[in-house]
């Protein structure tokens, strides 16, 4: 029996994009607490937002799973450690190329469709897996671990480049 099986989870950061978010909704239900006193409808204003408020919070706590089993590749993306979406499945026979950011093998690449599923973190390794699908080519940014690397050059070592 020769299953090859990780997992990885990657917990994405909070950009300056979230933050502003966060400030901006923070901000407007505090005005809409103060237009309770002004305005008859002021307290259905509060209470709406207040309940955006929690949903968008708990939609930008972003975790990403990557699970690796024999040559499939299938990314996650968890919403406050309760909500989940399966973003990408990637059979081996899809796979194109799988290479560190910024390698010259990319080059040929750059105008396919980019997908980002990395932790936002600037000192984590980068890879980009090129895959087709139905004619279609796609970008995958995301930060595997080694153990993910290694599986792939195990099932496919022409199409992947290690650091």
């Amino acid at each position: 029996m020769d299953d090859f099986y990780t997992e990885q989870l990657i917990k994405k950061q909070t950009g300056m994009k979230d933050l502003v978010i966060r400030a901006l909704l923070v901000a407007l239900t505090i005005v809409s607490v103060f237009a309770i006193f002004m305005f008859s409808f002021g307290l259905l204003v509060t209470v709406i937002l207040i309940i955006v408020d929690v949903i968008m919070f708990r939609s930008m706590n972003v975790e990403y799973e990557y699970l690796f089993v024999n040559g499939d590749l299938d990314i996650d993306k968890i919403m406050n450690k309760s909500k989940r979406k399966k973003l990408l499945s990637v059979s081996l026979d899809q796979l194109e190329l799988l290479a560190p950011v910024g390698a010259v093998e990319l080059m040929q690449y750059k105008k396919a469709k980019t997908y980002d599923y990395t932790s936002g973190a600037g000192n984590a390794d980068q890879y980009a897996l090129i895959v087709s699908n139905g004619g279609e080519i796609k970008q995958i940014i995301f930060e595997p671990n080694d153990t993910i690397i290694e599986g792939f050059f195990m099932k496919a070592p022409r199409k992947v480049i290690r650091k």
